[in-house]
């Protein structure tokens, strides 16, 4: 038996009944990632082996003891813009190539806290921004079900980690999409939380008003039981919601979940021009599934969701504008190698140190907040942003849960669309309004089309992820479409 291909939960309950130690585990995953690393690329940064397995040696003591905690020697990987406290965090870029951080983020101290072991840093278009993985300065990650492909972004090395096999849990992290993409285009379970349902505190900024941290896996399970570990209030982060959760993973584990008498909403404009025939072609089987389940479903609107992609990249750069200020050459990251004023150091650094696809959003950030153009955009984008929240209100009205295809394309090609930044920021259209509104969405797999993944995009009030994994573990139950391994 293969322990990397089991499902996270099993893996743990394997290590209590003495059926394969953490050491051993560790050791057979690392020679499974030797083997498979070099097609894939998944990790900018993979940990020692040895560090490793002391820290596995020090679970099974624990182990031993009956002192096993929730995720007591299971490896996850970490998305490289999630602060880990020495451990190389770079978010891909040149301009923090060497840069370890002197603490943990929220997430990665929970983990640990529950015994959980940081295995690596997964690639990711740098700073986040990105919908392929292209966009790294370490180069791109490759989608596993087709290495000529691109495993989405920007989570795309964590969802890929987990298609190859290389890793049971992974965290990543969702502006607009970056979590839901990946998980789409690699055939796993990726969930873009409630605002303030986890704390960002560790999470190295982009648009602040819209990213959330989030988990990865292969199953909803595991999925669950990620959750209910990282997420909660965080007084180190003033975003963060501060109500009593619920604990995901038990209330999931114990029921066998059938959908009689909820009501489903298709969202019409979600599902028209744009969306490719295969895409729609396995949507629409998945509603199939979804009836046979008892599922009522109904079409609703969202009548101002043509303009959530513009609004979205408006405050995205604009936000990511002023965070990026802060790399200078002073205070973080490299420094530009030539000798002169604040100016010519701070131009060096940052032309050096940026890709293009971060420079670009840095200048039409600054663009859209400069005087006389602020109120046309900026403003502007805000207020199409509450159009879109009231949207998702009245749809909620109707149906508990609404759904779309994740992605609207297959995985395409790597270098097919990078040199086409409009035809790349189109892949985004059915992700980008879920963060705009804060409110919660989990993309799962539902088939394949000639040998890559489709999802499917289930959305729900703020704070009903509970609802969204049951739907979930009811659907994967049914379909028997989870635990998707591409090697």
């Amino acid at each position: 038996m293969k322990y990397y291909k089991l499902p996270a939960y099993m893996v743990l309950e394997a290590f209590r009944n003495g059926e394969i130690s953490p050491t051993e585990y560790v050791q057979e995953l690392y020679e499974h990632i030797k083997n498979v690393e070099k097609k894939v690329y998944s990790f900018i940064t993979l940990r020692d082996l040895n560090v490793l397995l002391e820290e596995a040696k020090a679970a099974e003591y624990r182990i031993r003891e009956g002192k096993a905690r929730a995720l007591e020697g299971l490896p996850i990987a970490i998305k490289d813009n999630i602060s880990t406290r020495g451990v190389r965090t770079t978010c891909a870029s040149k301009i923090l190539e060497n840069y370890t951080p002197p603490y943990d983020a929220t997430v990665v101290k929970r983990i640990k806290e529950e015994g959980g072991l940081v295995l690596g840093k997964t690639n990711m278009d740098e700073f986040a921004m990105g919908s392929t993985t292209e966009n790294s300065f370490f180069g791109p990650t490759r989608n596993p079900w087709d290495i000529e492909r691109v495993p989405g972004g920007s989570s795309g090395g964590s969802g890929a980690a987990l298609a190859a096999g290389e890793a049971p849990l992974a965290l990543g992290s969702d502006t607009g999409g970056s979590i839901r993409c990946p998980a789409s285009f690699t055939g796993c379970f990726g969930l873009k939380p409630t605002y303030g349902l986890i704390s960002r505190y560790g999470l190295v900024a982009y648009a602040n008003s819209l990213e959330q941290i989030g988990p990865m896996a292969r199953n909803t399970l595991d999925l669950a039981l990620l959750l209910t570990i990282i997420a909660g209030y965080d007084p180190k982060d003033g975003t963060t919601i501060n109500v009593k959760l619920p604990n995901y993973y038990s209330l999931l584990k114990e029921v066998d979940y059938d959908l009689k008498g909820l009501t489903i909403g298709v969202v019409k404009e979600m599902c028209s021009e744009g969306i490719e025939k295969p895409v729609l072609n396995v949507f629409n089987w998945s509603l199939k599934v979804l009836e046979g389940l008892g599922a009522d479903i109904i079409e609703v609107s969202l009548p101002h969701l043509e303009y959530a992609l513009p609004a979205y990249y408006v405050i995205a750069m604009s936000e990511a504008s002023s965070n990026l200020a802060r790399y200078d050459g002073v205070r973080y990251g490299i420094r530009g190698r030539i000798a002169g004023d604040w100016n010519e150091v701070f131009m060096e650094t940052r032309g050096e140190g940026f890709g293009k696809e971060v420079k670009r959003r840095i200048i039409l950030g600054t663009f859209a907040l400069s005087a006389g153009y602020f109120e046309q955009y900026y403003v502007k984008a805000l207020k199409i942003r509450r159009l879109i929240k009231n949207d998702y209100e009245r749809a909620f009205s109707k149906a508990r849960v609404l759904i779309s295809p994740t992605m609207p394309v297959l995985p395409f090609k790597i270098g097919e669309r990078i040199k086409d930044p409009l035809q790349m920021y189109m892949v985004d259209i059915l992700t980008v309004p879920v963060n705009l509104a804060g409110i919660p969405a989990l993309s799962i797999p539902i088939g394949f089309h000639n040998g890559l993944p489709v999802g499917l995009q289930l959305m729900g009030k703020p704070l009903d992820e509970l609802l969204l994994l049951k739907v979930s573990r009811a659907f994967e139950l049914e379909s028997k479409v989870y635990d998707l391994i591409a090697f």
